[in-house]
Parts: structure tokens; C-alpha cells; sequence
């Protein structure tokens, strides 16, 4: 199992970097979009649709993200995709935990899809219009993570961070997570040489961003976790060998990267 587990990783990280590196814009944009339309038809199966009405919300989703490349990704639309994700993150999703209101295949679960996913793709997109090493920096925050957390729980982890839901995840977990994202910010800011061109109190004010992306990409994997025990599924899917679905591998994204996002159009 791991070894197929770290096969199938390496195969991903290839691929990524093709796309990010050796690709036309249009033909990474479309790699980018073909991976959201496979994670909303993962999606769609967690709500317990029907293979139907999967693939047409595969498609449904895939559509929305085409036109909105088609015209040019306005400023106005993605601030607006942004604000109305980053109120369903901060806001709606804790007293989701609260309440485990269920997802179905309905109008509403749709619509919750549609938020998790179209964001996130703007998002992807944007970032990578800036820059394709600025897209990679904010998925290797994600994985530094993730990463962090897993070792740092296992090795201290004594208090459940939401048991009910994710009964592997603790709070010292958590708070690896955020120690190792801040010296991964620390680092990559010395690299770049951006560092030096801070004062301290931007420099606190990045800090404390790093630490609202952590606790965001936290939510979007626990979110993922509820729906899918819910749902009664450990993976989104079977179509990564040792690692479940795309939806799996894109969970703490899906919150992480339309928060960048907003992050980013309101900085440059």
C-alpha cells in the first residue's frame, strides 16, 4: 500500500510540474478545469447521485469555469466567487460542524459543490496567471501542512480537534500545522528576497495570514471528512491508487486557495 501510495505521488508531482512549467497557459487552464469537472463528479457521489447525474454535474461544473476563461476572468466575478466562499468558510462551516446538517442529491448539495469547486479553480487559475512558481508556493503550503499536522499529531497528539468527524486529527496537529507553515513562509520569504523588504508589522500581518490560510485549509479537509462520513465512503474515489480521489488530494485547497486568491487581488 505505500508503495503505491508514493508511486501514484510521484506521478501526480510529475504531472504538476509539466503543467505548471512545459505547458501553453490554455492547455494548463484546461488541466486545471478537467480536474475540478473530476472532483465535482466525485462530489456528486458523495451526495449518493445517481452516474447520470454525476457526470452532468462533472459537466455542469467544467462549463462555468470554461466561460469564465472564455470572458477574460473579470476582477468584479472572482471577487464576488471569493467573498461568497470565504463567508461559507469562516462562517457557514463552523456551525455546519456544530449542527451535521446532511449533504444530498439535491438543489443545495449541488449548490454547496459549486462553491467548493468554481472558487478554487478561479483561484488556481489566477495565481497561476501571476505566477506558476506563486501557484506551486501555495500548494506547497497546503502539503507543508497537511504534512506537518499528520507527524506532529502522531507524535504529540492527546486532544481531539473534532472527533465526531475526522477522529484521527488533534489540536497539537493543528497547531504543527501552523508552526510549520509560518517557517515555511519565513523560508521561502529569505529565498525570494521579500523578507528584507518588509517591516516588522507586515511582516506580523503575513504571519497572521499564514496562520488564517492554515486554519482554512484545516476546514476544507474536515469538510471533505464530514461529507464523506456522511456519506459512509473513506475516498471520494478510487482513481489515485493509495490516495483515493482527486477530491482527496484537493480537500484543504478547496478553501485555501479562494482565500489566496482575494488575498492576492486586494495586495498586487
Amino acid at each position: 500500500m505505500l508503495r503505491t501510495r508514493v508511486i501514484t505521488a510521484l506521478i501526480l508531482a510529475a504531472g504538476l510540474l509539466v503543467v505548471l512549467f512545459l505547458l501553453p497557459r490554455a492547455a494548463a487552464v484546461a488541466a486545471f478545469s478537467m480536474a475540478v469537472a473530476v472532483a465535482a463528479w466525485e462530489w456528486a457521489g458523495l451526495l449518493r447521485a445517481g452516474s447520470r447525474s454525476r457526470m452532468w454535474f462533472g459537466v455542469l461544473t467544467l462549463l462555468p469555469c470554461v466561460a469564465l476563461y472564455l470572458v477574460g476572468m473579470p476582477m468584479p466575478l472572482l471577487l464576488g466567487l471569493w467573498c461568497l466562499a470565504l463567508v461559507f468558510w469562516l462562517l457557514l462551516v463552523p456551525a455546519w460542524f456544530r449542527q451535521r446538517w446532511a449533504l444530498r442529491a439535491n438543489l443545495p448539495g449541488f449548490l454547496v459543490g459549486w462553491l467548493l469547486l468554481i472558487p478554487s479553480w478561479a483561484g488556481m487559475v489566477m495565481l497561476y496567471s501571476y505566477s506558476a512558481w506563486l501557484l506551486l508556493a501555495v500548494l506547497a503550503l497546503v502539503w507543508v501542512a497537511d504534512i506537518a499536522a499528520y507527524f506532529s499529531g502522531r507524535a504529540f497528539g492527546r486532544r481531539k480537534l473534532a472527533p465526531t468527524i475526522s477522529p484521527g486529527k488533534t489540536w497539537e496537529g493543528a497547531l504543527g500545522a501552523a508552526l510549520a507553515v509560518v517557517i515555511y513562509g519565513f523560508v521561502i520569504g529569505l529565498i525570494s528576497g521579500k523578507l528584507s523588504q518588509l517591516t516588522l508589522p507586515q511582516i506580523l500581518l503575513a504571519g497572521l495570514g499564514l496562520l488564517l490560510l492554515t486554519a482554512i485549509s484545516i476546514f476544507g479537509d474536515l469538510f471533505e471528512s464530514l461529507a464523506k462520513r456522511q456519506a459512509g465512503l473513506k475516498d471520494s474515489s478510487g482513481l489515485l491508487p493509495g490516495h483515493g480521489g482527486v477530491l482527496d488530494r484537493i480537500d484543504s485547497l478547496t478553501s485555501t486557495l479562494p482565500c489566496t486568491g482575494l488575498i492576492m487581488m486586494l495586495i498586487a
